[in-house]
């Protein structure tokens, strides 16, 4: 029997289901905390806790005493973490698919290999898998792995969840990554599988994942539909920020 899942997260996937469905549209406040609680049944707590979460997922603004007000239909994907598009897809109410394309163990174009510092003629193991929300198309991923991580991954299960939960249960040290942020215009085979139509902007994600040692394990170029991905980076200045 299925846990019943905390109040604060039913509230959160109810409103961001009317965000995302245009029943609150954007520039649209939404109810009063007083009027969500009645609704949900709740206290202010777990009321707040919800409008929290919508609002780290940039799709509510407003706070301390004003209505919140919706800013977009589309959550961020959130930069701080170092989360699989699984676990992302699940904290931001979506329900994750995928279909690998094709997998092999090749030789990698000389700038992935130089970014995976291995030799010319080292083979990786190179895949593609289209990622669903949903069950629609959403993103597109190019992933390389150094051949002694990726070799596992020939005979695994891919369409069945998380490389990097799959890879984390065997063990493997992933310990940071660095991102690249651009757009892109679809190619054929992203037009191809993403359904839109060749030159549609796509939001690229471009990362190299290294272990605790610093050494490169992982490179991956991630093709997002940008309506269905939006990346939020937020800055703090510290007081003690030297003035230039």
């Amino acid at each position: 029997m299925a846990a019943t899942p905390p109040l604060h997260r039913t509230i959160a996937a109810e409103l961001r289901h009317r965000i995302r469905s245009g029943n609150l549209a954007v520039g649209r406040s939404l109810p009063s905390e007083s009027r969500l609680c009645e609704e949900f049944s709740a206290s202010r707590g777990p009321v707040r806790q919800a409008l929290a979460t919508l609002r780290d997922e940039g799709l509510i603004g407003g706070g301390q005493g004003r209505r919140a007000v919706v800013l977009d239909t589309v959550p961020t994907q959130p930069f701080e973490s170092f989360l699989s598009f699984t676990r992302r897809a699940e904290l931001t109410g979506y329900s994750p698919g995928q279909k690998l394309q094709e997998i092999a163990l090749r030789r990698p174009e000389p700038e992935i290999a130089a970014a995976l510092q291995i030799g010319p003629d080292d083979l990786a193991v190179q895949l593609v898998r289209l990622r669903l929300l949903d069950g629609r198309p959403a993103m597109l991923e190019r992933m390389t792995y150094v051949e002694s991580l990726g070799r596992p991954l020939i005979s695994a299960d891919l369409d069945a969840g998380s490389i990097y939960a799959l890879l984390t249960e065997q063990g493997v040290d992933l310990h940071s990554a660095r991102h690249t942020f651009d757009a892109v215009p679809a190619n054929a085979l992203d037009a191809k599988l993403l359904n839109v139509p060749e030159g549609f902007p796509l939001l690229r994600e471009r990362r190299l994942t290294t272990d605790s040692q610093g050494i490169p394990v992982e490179w991956s170029e991630d093709r997002y539909r940008s309506d269905t991905a939006t990346v939020t980076v937020t800055n703090t200045r510290s007081s003690r920020t030297a003035m230039l």
